[in-house]
């Protein structure tokens, strides 16, 4: 019934149905796109909403801190009629701000120092009245760190001002690092100028050349050896000192030390200031920047003309002192560092009965000794070779004369003498002293007789030497005036041994005039015999005598009654 109902309505009005159709289906169409607008638009918001999380994110995400002044917006109804302050988490915990991210800018200033306070409310006041950017270093006082703030404003592109932020930097380590740096670069500094004062004032020419050879450094004393020169010259167009004969003193031994990396020197000879200087040049190579790759040298020049006629004069010296030595009739030889033969005399050939044909090729000491013992002319030891070993070895042991006797088997007696060189090796002097020995034995057996008399002898005797001291006495003098033999070692004057006897003369009221009436009369040569009264009433009667060789014998009686 309702289906035929409707059917008839349509029917009896299509126009009116197609109509009705129509106006639905144009609202379907409009819900239809009007919800599609809402959904992007919410996808719009959503991915707006995302993008603004994502740059508050990252930015609470920044190693700095910031504080932000925010306008109200110009260009719309903005229900922000006032600047908002806006604190960042980073810069509260930064600045350890009790308020957190509530903390208004002007509590915020409170934290600096004061000086710096006015310093950033100027800077502030510029940025927020003019847009005026800035940037400087501040300290806080607790924790006592050190920042650097940025001030800039923030505008969109259509001119409405955003923002005025002041971006906050921790920079006390880098501070830290900076200052340490700059102290070190402080102390580069100043150990740079010290080297620099060191090799400009080293007394001597020195300079430095890279792996081309070519001299790019050089001290001051450098500059003496060219007239009219700067440094810079010198260095830009490669100047170096020449010798005698106009060549370059040390390219070529600078080239020789770089080949083989070592250490080369040479005697040169310069003309300076008009006059003839000697020089020794040094080239030292050396691994610049610590690269194998990398060999550069230092050279030096050091005047030696003073060495060199010292040098030339102890030549000749040494050719005066040689020639007068090979006429000396004591036998020489010289053995230079090297062991070998230099020089001998006459004498020398003759002691050792030694070839003057063999000698003239310089034989080494060791063959000397060996035909020494060939010829039964060294000492006999048990150990032939551990004693020319010694002897060898001496040649670096000696320095300083030394004397030995060298006792051969056939009686001779040889005093040998070893002196150091000045130029290396040892001089050697030889002299036979067997006649000489056999004379003072001789002198010695004599003497051991006169002792043996006078010791038989019941008379007191001193002999005083030609030089006035004490050279014999008897057991009967020292019993006569009880002195001790200690008393007489070191051999007393004939006035000290008087002395020694005045305590038997106490009585007497001037001893000083008797001491020297009794050493006149013994000097006398007039006087042979005097009396001496002593205090226990002994008479001594004293007697001397002048012997050939200018001794005087004294001798004391003891007069018995």
């Amino acid at each position: 019934m309702t289906k035929d109902l409707l059917f008839d309505m349509f029917y009896a009005a299509p126009e009116l149905w197609y109509c009705l159709g129509g106006v639905f289906l144009i609202l379907l169409f409009g819900w239809l796109y009007y919800w599609v607008l809402y959904l992007k638009s919410r996808q719009k918001n959503y991915f707006l909403n995302r993008d603004r999380e994502r740059y508050a994110e990252t930015l609470y995400a920044s190693k700095d801190g910031y504080f932000a002044f925010i306008y109200p917006d110009e260009k719309i109804d903005d229900p922000r009629k006032n600047v908002v302050e806006h604190c960042s988490r980073r810069l509260a915990v930064m600045m350890n701000l009790a308020s957190g991210t509530k903390t208004k800018f002007d509590d915020i200033v409170q934290n600096f120092y004061k000086e710096d306070t006015k310093k950033l409310q100027k800077y502030i006041d510029l940025l927020r009245n003019d847009g005026v950017s800035f940037e400087d270093d501040f300290m806080i006082k607790s924790p006592n760190k050190r920042l650097r703030l940025s001030g800039m404003r923030i505008n969109g592109i259509d001119g409405n001002i955003y923002c005025d932020m002041i971006w906050f930097r921790d920079i006390s380590l880098e501070s830290q690092v900076i200052l340490e740096l700059e102290s070190e670069k402080t102390n580069w500094f100043k150990q740079i100028i010290q080297l620099e004062d060191l090799i400009n004032n080293i007394p001597y020419p020195v300079w430095m050349r890279n792996d081309k050879l070519d001299i790019f450094q050089i001290n001051n004393k450098y500059l003496d050896f060219f007239e009219n020169k700067s440094r810079e010259d010198i260095l830009s167009n490669h100047l170096e000192i020449q010798d005698i004969k106009g060549e370059n003193i040390s390219k070529n031994l600078a080239f020789l030390a770089h080949s083989v990396n070592k250490p080369k020197q040479q005697v040169v000879t310069v003309i300076k200031n008009g006059e003839r200087k000697v020089y020794n040049v040094i080239e030292t190579p050396f691994n610049a920047d610590e690269r194998l790759d990398k060999i550069y040298t230092v050279g030096a020049l050091i005047d030696i003309t003073e060495l060199d006629d010292f040098k030339q004069n102890l030549k000749i010296h040494q050719n005066a002192h040689l020639e007068i030595m090979g006429k000396l009739g004591t036998a020489f030889a010289v053995f230079d560092q090297k062991q070998k033969l230099a020089f001998y005399n006459k004498a020398f050939s003759l002691l050792w009965k030694l070839d003057d044909n063999w000698l003239e090729q310089q034989p080494d000491y060791s063959s000397f000794l060996d035909i020494l013992r060939e010829k039964r002319l060294l000492p006999e030891v048990p150990d032939y070779l551990s004693f020319k070993l010694g002897e060898q070895k001496e040649f670096n042991s000696i320095f300083e004369t030394k004397e030995d006797m060298l006792h051969l088997p056939n009686e001779q007696t040889i005093r040998r003498v070893r002196i150091p060189h000045p130029m290396g090796g040892l001089v050697f002097a030889y002299e036979d002293v067997s006649d000489k020995l056999a004379t003072r034995r001789a002198y010695n057996a004599l003497l051991s007789v006169q002792k043996e008399v006078l010791e038989n002898l019941f008379d007191a005797v001193v002999i005083f030497s030609p030089d006035g001291r004490l050279a014999s006495y008897n057991q009967a003098y020292l019993k006569l005036w009880q002195i001790p033999e200690l008393a007489l070692q070191n051999e007393p004057t004939m006035s000290e041994l008087i002395e020694m006897q005045k305590k038997f003369f106490i009585k007497v009221d001037d001893w000083k005039t008797l001491k020297n009436d009794i050493i006149s009369h013994i000097e006398s040569f007039t006087t042979k015999t005097f009396i001496l009264n002593r205090n226990n009433n002994d008479q001594v009667e004293v007697m001397s005598k002048n012997l050939s060789d200018g001794s005087i014998m004294i001798t004391y009686k003891l007069i018995e009654f």
